[in-house]
C-alpha cells in the first residue's frame, strides 16, 4: 500500500506536469485574444445589446468608470435577485434572502470573493444558483482579467494614456477564454462524479437509520467556473468537500488544477504582450518559489505534526476527507488561499496551528502566487514595481522596469496599493476584537477565537472567501463589515492598477544601459520573492503572532 506522503508528493508532481503542458498554449491563445482586432459575431450581438463601442480606446479614468458601473450594476442585479426569490419559479420553496445577507452575498460575488454566511442548499433557489451566483463566477473573473490586461498594455505602450476598451476585454475574456474551458471542463467533472441537473428536494435514508433531505442542481457547470475563475463559492455549504461537487481524488486533482490555470499562464500573456517571454518566466519563477514553499511546508507540517493520535493516522487528519487524504487537502488549501479562489475541501479550523498560520498568511501576501484569475498578475507586478523602486534605491540608480521609470507618482500609486488591503485587515479585525457583539460569534477563545476573526477579515479584504470555521458569520454586523470589506477590498486597488498603468502608457520609452537592472534574470525573480515576503512579513507578524503562531508553539 503507497504511503500517504508519497501519495500527496506523486499528485502534486502530476499537478505540475499538467500546468506546465497547459502553459504555453493557453498564455498564447490569451495573448491573441486581447490582442486581436477582430470581433466574433457573438461578440458584437453583445456589443449591440449593452450598447458599447468596442473600437473606442479608453484612458485611465474611462477603463475604471466601466468597471465600477458594470459591477455596481452588478450588485444591484444580484441584490434584488436574492430580494425576490421567494417569488421566483425554482425556488425549491425557500424565502427571500434577508437584506444584510443578500447584500453580503451579492458584494462577495460580484467582487470575486465568493464569501458565504449561509448553507447554500438550505438558501438558493436553482434560479438564483444558476442565474446570478454562476453568473456572477463568470462575469467577476472577466474584470479581474481585463484590469490585469490593462496594466500589461501600461507596460507594452508608450506616449498615449490608452489602454484599451473595457466592454471589449470583459466580453472576450468572458466568450474566448472562459466559457469554452468551463463546457469541457464541466463534462469532465460529470464524467467525474459531479451532478448537474436542476431537481428538487428529495429524501435520503441514512446508514445509520433515518434520512435527509437533499437537493439537486446545474452543480458541475458552477463547480467548474468556482474553481476556474477563482471565485470559490459552493452550491452546498460544504463546498469542495460534498461529494456532488467534488467526488474522488482525480476530480480533486483536477479542480486544483482549474484554479492554478489561468492565474500561472497569464505570465506567460503578459511576456507575449510585452514584447519578452523571459520577463513572464520571471514573474512566474517568483510565484512557483512561493507556492512550492508553503505547499511544502503544508504538507510538512500536517503530516508530521506530534502527538499519538497523529501518528497512528499518519498525519493530522482531523477535519480532512479520506478520499482526498492528507496530501490531496494540502495542496488544495494552498491552492486555494494563495489563489482569490476560497474553495474548501477540508476545515481549515482543524489544521494544525502552523497549518491555519500558512493559509493566513498565503491570503496575506496578496495572493499573487499565483494569485486570483487576473487580479494575481496584476499585484504581482505591483510588487515587481516595488522590487525595481528597492532596488535601484540600493546601487543609487533610478529605477527602471520594462523601459519605463519608476519615479515618485509610480511608487505612490503602488505603495497605495499594498496599504489598503491590510489597512481594512487590521482595523476591521480590531474593531470586532474590541466590540461585545461580534465576539458573541466565536465559538473559540484564545489564540483559536483570534484566528477565525483575523482569518475571516482576511478572506474578506483579500477577495479569497475561505473560512475558519467555528465562526458565525451570518449576522448583520459580519454580514456587513466583511460585505464592506470585500467591496473595497475589490475595487480600490484597481483603481491605483488603472492609475498606474495610464502613467506608464504616457511614459517614452527609455533605452537599456550597461546599469539598467536585467528584471528578466533569476536575481530578480529572488529580489521579488524577498520583497513580497518581507512586506507581508512586517505588515502582518504581529497579528499572526497574537493567533496561528502563539496556538502553533502551544501545541
Amino acid at each position: 500500500m503507497m504511503s500517504p506522503v508519497l501519495a500527496g508528493v506523486l499528485q502534486l508532481l502530476a499537478l505540475m506536469v499538467a500546468l506546465a503542458l497547459a502553459y504555453r498554449p493557453l498564455g498564447d491563445y490569451m495573448a491573441r485574444v486581447y490582442s486581436s482586432p477582430r470581433h466574433l459575431r457573438a461578440e458584437k450581438w453583445i456589443y449591440r445589446v449593452i450598447g458599447a463601442d468596442p473600437a473606442i480606446e479608453m484612458r485611465w479614468p474611462a477603463y475604471l468608470r466601466g468597471v465600477l458601473a458594470f459591477s455596481v450594476i452588478g450588485v444591484l442585479f444580484l441584490y434584488l435577485l436574492q430580494r425576490v426569490q421567494g417569488g421566483l419559479p425554482g425556488s425549491l420553496g425557500f424565502a427571500s434572502i434577508d437584506p444584510d445577507q443578500a447584500f453580503n452575498t451579492a458584494a462577495s460575488f460580484v467582487s470575486n470573493t465568493n464569501w458565504q454566511s449561509y448553507y447554500g442548499e438550505q438558501a438558493m433557489g436553482h434560479v438564483v444558483q444558476t442565474g446570478g451566483l454562476a453568473v456572477q463566477n463568470f462575469l467577476s473573473a472577466a474584470v479581474g482579467m481585463a484590469v490585469a490586461v490593462a496594466l500589461v498594455r501600461g507596460f507594452a505602450r508608450s506616449r498615449t494614456g490608452e489602454l484599451g476598451n473595457f466592454w471589449s476585454d470583459l466580453v472576450r475574456g468572458t466568450v474566448r477564454i472562459l466559457l469554452p474551458i468551463s463546457v469541457i471542463g464541466a463534462l469532465v467533472l460529470v464524467a467525474c462524479g459531479a451532478i448537474q441537473n436542476f431537481a428538487g428536494i428529495h429524501e435520503v435514508g441514512q446508514f445509520t437509520g433515518g434520512s435527509q433531505q437533499w437537493n439537486g442542481g446545474a452543480v458541475a457547470s458552477q463547480e467548474v467556473i468556482k474553481e476556474l475563475g477563482t471565485n470559490g463559492g459552493g452550491y452546498f455549504n460544504a463546498n469542495a468537500a460534498h461529494p456532488f461537487e467534488n467526488p474522488n481524488g482525480i476530480s480533486n486533482l483536477f479542480e486544483i488544477f482549474l484554479i492554478l490555470l489561468i492565474p500561472f499562464a497569464m505570465t506567460r500573456t503578459f511576456g507575449r504582450m510585452v514584447g519578452s517571454l523571459r520577463q513572464g518566466y520571471a514573474i512566474l519563477v517568483a510565484m512557483l518559489t512561493i507556492w512550492l514553499g508553503f505547499t511544502a511546508l503544508m504538507m510538512w507540517t500536517e503530516f508530521h505534526h506530534g502527538g499519538p493520535a497523529f501518528e497512528i493516522a499518519g498525519g493530522a487528519l482531523e477535519g480532512k476527507e479520506t478520499r482526498f487524504g492528507i496530501g490531496g487537502s494540502s495542496i488544495f488549501a494552498v491552492a486555494t488561499t494563495l489563489t482569490s479562489t476560497g474553495a474548501v475541501n477540508s476545515f481549515l479550523s482543524s489544521y494544525t496551528g502552523f497549518g491555519g498560520g500558512i493559509a493566513l498568511l498565503g491570503m496575506q501576501l496578496g495572493e499573487i502566487a499565483p494569485g486570483g484569475v487576473g487580479s494575481g498578475l496584476y499585484g504581482m507586478l505591483i510588487m515587481a514595481v516595488i522590487a525595481v523602486f528597492i532596488a535601484g534605491l540600493m546601487v543609487g540608480r533610478t529605477p527602471e522596469y520594462l523601459g519605463k521609470k519608476i519615479g515618485g507618482r509610480q511608487i505612490k500609486f503602488a505603495a497605495c496599493y499594498i496599504l489598503i488591503t491590510p489597512a481594512l485587515v487590521l482595523c476591521f479585525t480590531a474593531v470586532a476584537m474590541a466590540l461585545p457583539t461580534p465576539g458573541h460569534s466565536m465559538t473559540n477563545s484564545g489564540p483559536h477565537g483570534f484566528s477565525e476573526i483575523l482569518y475571516a477579515y482576511t478572506s474578506g479584504a483579500n477577495n479569497n472567501g475561505s473560512a475558519f470555521a467555528g465562526l458565525n458569520a451570518d449576522t448583520q454586523w459580519f454580514n456587513t463589515t466583511i460585505g464592506l470589506a470585500m467591496l473595497l477590498g475589490r475595487f480600490v486597488p484597481m483603481v491605483f492598477v488603472l492609475a498606474l498603468a495610464g502613467s506608464l502608457a504616457e511614459q517614452r520609452p527609455v533605452p537599456e544601459t550597461a546599469g539598467t537592472l536585467r528584471t528578466e534574470k533569476p536575481l530578480f525573480s529572488g529580489v521579488l520573492v524577498g520583497t513580497i515576503v518581507i512586506v507581508a512579513g512586517l505588515t502582518y507578524f504581529p497579528a499572526l503572532a497574537l493567533g496561528p503562531l502563539a496556538e502553533g508553539l502551544a501545541s
